[in-house]
């Protein structure tokens, strides 16, 4: 189906879109013509922020509401032709922090929201945010969909609960589910007060503010990076892709070290600096180690690559902070 079409006046349903990635996707909507509404339930201890809609807040229905809220979710889902369910809490330190708040959240929330989707509206297409951190500690790299899952923290345990429900629902009752396993996603409106959901957005504010880059180990750890506009794209694929529906996809970029992003960042931005620093105890015992995505699934059967460049995509975001950290701090 052809994104430019498929969504032109259709019904489409952001949890979590005040955040980082629901906000971003909430713009692309809006271009391409939909009908949006946003749900978020603004806890302080995640990414979503009033401003990351302020300039098209009279375009957008938003609803202040938990997915545990059975009552609400079953009228907010009532009527929508797609569900894009980014609602959960997504830091590890979090999770093993406040593990019960963890498994609310991102398995009994998503199990109640599914529910009220197939009382009121079972025909609803439904992407599911998922996390790369179900994985663990790579066996081997790139890491593909057929990769054991061995999750080293709570948030990879209670974001694979939330995805099988997704899974389950499909093959049990029909429903068209997929699900998306992001890996680190960067860009605008992402948060950058604290270093609880991404590390890349709390080194963006290290630079901003001229403070020093702290890279834990000896920076060789590899990651792959999205840039948010690439995962809005893939987002936008699979809730219109009937070949998504009951699977399970990698987005990833291409690996580079921590230090070699740190190094293009600092260059990127014009300015800064970063020190090697010795692995938090209780960081170390919860860190995957080399992590990049074998993303050759998604792209053979729903047509998404990434596109944008690292160094463009760290450009735009500089940029956006520049102007609006005061916003983000």
């Amino acid at each position: 189906m052809n994104i430019q079409t498929a969504y032109f006046k259709q019904k489409a349903l952001i949890t979590g879109g005040l955040g980082f990635i629901g906000s971003n996707l909430a713009r692309r909507l809006l271009e391409l013509g939909a009908e949006v509404t946003i749900l978020d339930n603004l806890d302080p201890q995640t990414g979503g922020n009033p401003f990351n809609i302020a300039d098209i807040r009279d375009q957008v229905c938003l609803v202040q509401a938990d997915i545990n809220d059975e009552d609400s979710m079953k009228s907010v889902v009532d009527g929508q032709t797609h569900l894009f369910n980014l609602a959960g809490q997504m830091s590890h330190m979090g999770s093993m922090q406040d593990p019960f708040k963890d498994l609310n959240d991102n398995a009994v929330g998503q199990l109640k929201l599914l529910e009220a989707c197939r009382k009121v509206n079972p025909k609803i297409n439904i992407v599911f945010a998922g996390t790369r951190q179900v994985y663990g500690r790579p066996k081997y790299l790139p890491v593909d969909e057929k990769h054991l899952l061995t999750p080293l923290d709570n948030n990879g345990v209670s974001k694979r609960a939330g995805e099988m429900y997704h899974i389950v629902y499909h093959h049990v009752h029909e429903m068209a589910t997929c699900v998306l396993r992001m890996t680190n996603t960067y860009g605008p409106r992402m948060r950058i007060k604290d270093d609880r959901l991404t590390f890349i957005g709390w080194w963006v504010r290290q630079l901003l503010e001229g403070d020093e880059i702290q890279i834990y180990g000896d920076g060789s750890q590899v990651r792959d990076l999205n840039y948010v506009d690439d995962v809005v794209h893939a987002l936008l694929l699979c809730a219109s892709h009937p070949t998504a529906h009951g699977k399970i996809y990698n987005v990833g970029g291409e690996p580079i070290s921590l230090l070699n992003l740190a190094r293009t960042m600092i260059d990127v931005y014009g300015s800064g600096k970063y020190a090697i620093v010795p692995f938090p105890e209780n960081r170390k015992r919860i860190d995957i180690g080399d992590y990049y995505g074998d993303y050759s699934l998604i792209q053979s059967e729903v047509g998404w690559q990434p596109k944008t460049s690292l160094r463009a995509g760290l450009q735009e975001m500089f940029e956006f902070y520049r102007r609006n950290k005061e916003h983000y701090f």
